[in-house]
């Protein structure tokens, strides 16, 4: 941010009044309403809109309605992230948005929209938060953030290169979730339906080939800056997903030693989960590094017999979860994933070799995925740290 001249957001936009807070009064048709819901990075979701009469838009939101290249700002929900209005109709907005008017003569609107994506940007609105409950941005702290003004034409340049790259990224995004379906297909191809047991294999409960449970409590007040990293539930989400990720929470190399004699840690092989796992986010444990993690909040696999693969049991309890989670799952306030119920589950027992068979294609998908990976995390370093 330091190449070029700042200027604030209420310099280089124009804001546009706030929203109602009255809770609207939904329609089948009429103006189209928006809300943060329907603002990701970039984009805004068309397709899951809701509706309100034209008699409520004259009333409330007709001095409101958002145009063609007005910036649209999540101030809760899904705070700080911005897309640009990238059609010529007519809708309103809820007071979760804020509308932001680029000055055309002082700022290029996709220049105005990458600019507040930035993770420069993003840090200012963290600090700016404010609430207890549910955390939001006010008008007046989005007014007063930061960004960098280069001349017109270098912001058409800065947005073409930046407007490349995302594209590429995108490309790559979808060829990792081909890949992604690739393997579900081979699994279903190999070991059939996950439900109805279509190819008829001999079952057997998941407490009989693996140890299942969680960890000892850790408490808060034994929580440190630094040391042997402590994982949550979303970190180990975040690893399962692919990840690399920055721990925050980390306890004390001779606390983690205690716990290492009482509980055993972790090992190359192993699976790890968050208790609220609906979309089967498992971590297959894949280092030496020494790490340890929540109680309840993180379920821990630990196979031990030799006739059961961890990337087939890895898969298994993905298509499982992700098909019959509601049936596996418990609670009255959220669905949770219990120790009780993954130690009761039936996984089919296809031959060994037939596992190992599955477990060499992923392998191969994998690194394929790992490729693909790497250079997409490449080019989002250039996208976001080269041009601003």
């Amino acid at each position: 941010m330091n190449r070029w001249q700042t200027k604030t957001l209420e310099f280089v936009c124009v804001f546009i009044k706030d929203g109602t807070h009255q809770t609207p009064t939904y329609s089948e048709d009429g103006y189209i309403f928006l809300s943060s819901k329907n603002v990701t990075t970039g984009v805004i979701d068309w397709d899951n809109v809701k509706y309100i009469p034209d008699e409520l838009h004259e009333k409330l939101y007709k001095a409101l309605s958002p145009t063609i290249d007005d910036i649209l700002l999540a101030k809760n929900g899904t705070t700080g992230v911005a897309a640009i209005v990238d059609r010529n109709i007519i809708f309103d907005v809820y007071v979760s948005l804020a509308v932001l008017r680029p000055k055309k003569d002082i700022i290029y609107p996709r220049y105005l929209l990458w600019a507040v994506n930035s993770p420069q940007t993003k840090i200012q609105f963290n600090q700016s938060l404010k609430g207890i409950g549910v955390p939001n941005l006010h008008l007046s702290s989005i007014s007063k953030t930061f960004i960098p003004v280069p001349p017109i034409e270098i912001q058409y340049k800065i947005v073409s290169i930046l407007d490349k790259l995302q594209s590429i990224i995108t490309h790559r995004k979808q060829q990792l979730e081909k890949l992604d379906e690739l393997v579900k297909a081979r699994f279903v191809e190999m070991f059939g339906d996950i439900k109805l047991n279509s190819k008829n294999f001999d079952t057997i409960q998941l407490d009989k080939i693996a140890n299942v449970g969680s960890s000892r409590r850790v408490f808060v007040e034994e929580l440190q800056e630094s040391g042997i990293p402590f994982y949550r539930g979303t970190e180990i989400g975040a690893l399962a997903e692919g990840e690399n990720i920055v721990p925050e929470l980390f306890i004390t190399k001779e606390h983690y030693e205690v716990l290492k004699k009482a509980t055993g840690v972790p090992d190359i092989g192993d699976l790890l989960m968050p208790s609220i796992c609906s979309d089967g986010r498992i971590w297959l444990v894949n280092t030496k590094q020494p790490f340890y993690f929540k109680d309840g909040r993180v379920l821990w696999i630990h196979p031990i017999s030799e006739n059961i693969d961890s990337v087939y049991l890895l898969y298994f309890l993905k298509q499982k979860i992700e098909v019959d989670y509601n049936n596996i799952a418990s609670g009255t306030t959220f669905a949770e994933l219990k120790i009780f119920a993954l130690k009761g589950l039936k996984i089919f027992m296809p031959s060994i070799d037939l596992q190992n068979q599955f477990a060499d294609f992923v392998k191969k998908i994998n690194k394929s995925k790992f490729l693909n990976e790497n250079v997409t995390r490449l080019l989002r370093r250039v996208k976001l740290y080269d041009q601003f």
